[in-house]
């Protein structure tokens, strides 16, 4: 018979990590398939205007867009035919275009605070009164670099 002898030490066997990059780099793959970035679905219905003389938006992640046109087909019954602005996926009312821009900026760093730009996407059939008080309502927010958004026209203006 055999005694079992406490004294002795055995040591934990090392973790064996081998086979480590292998699974954080098939997390990595997984989570880079499945993941969907954030996009807002237009939720009006817009037509740019045309217009000739065009630059390209510099740095996009500084943009914010806000979108002008009648509510699309789905939302006519509850808004309406006439000209509706849409902050983010949801409709909204003049009074919280202030509310919507200090929240866009308090999500930005602090150096890029002051190059914030908003971007109009106006359908090319909305009235001018409710683009003069989203501007004043800009205006308001100090949100004062505006740009509108357009396609090229192939024929200048005569």
């Amino acid at each position: 018979m055999k005694r079992f002898n406490r004294n002795t030490r055995h040591e934990m066997p090392r973790l064996n990590t081998a086979s480590l990059p292998d699974l954080i780099f098939t997390l990595l793959f997984f989570f880079m398939i499945t993941t969907t970035m954030k996009q807002n679905p237009v939720r009006v219905d817009y037509t740019p205007p045309k217009a000739t003389e065009l630059e390209k938006l510099e740095k996009k992640s500084l943009v914010t867009y806000i979108y002008v046109g009648k509510p699309s087909q789905q939302y006519r019954k509850q808004y309406g035919n006439e000209s509706v602005i849409q902050l983010n996926d949801k409709f909204a009312e003049l009074s919280a275009v202030q509310d919507y821009i200090t929240q866009e900026r308090a999500g930005m760093r602090e150096d890029e605070k002051s190059r914030m730009q908003v971007s109009l996407k106006i359908d090319e059939h909305t009235k001018m009164g409710i683009v003069s008080d989203l501007k004043l309502a800009l205006r308001e927010a100090q949100a004062l670099k505006i740009s509108y958004d357009a396609v090229k026209r192939n024929t200048p203006f005569h």
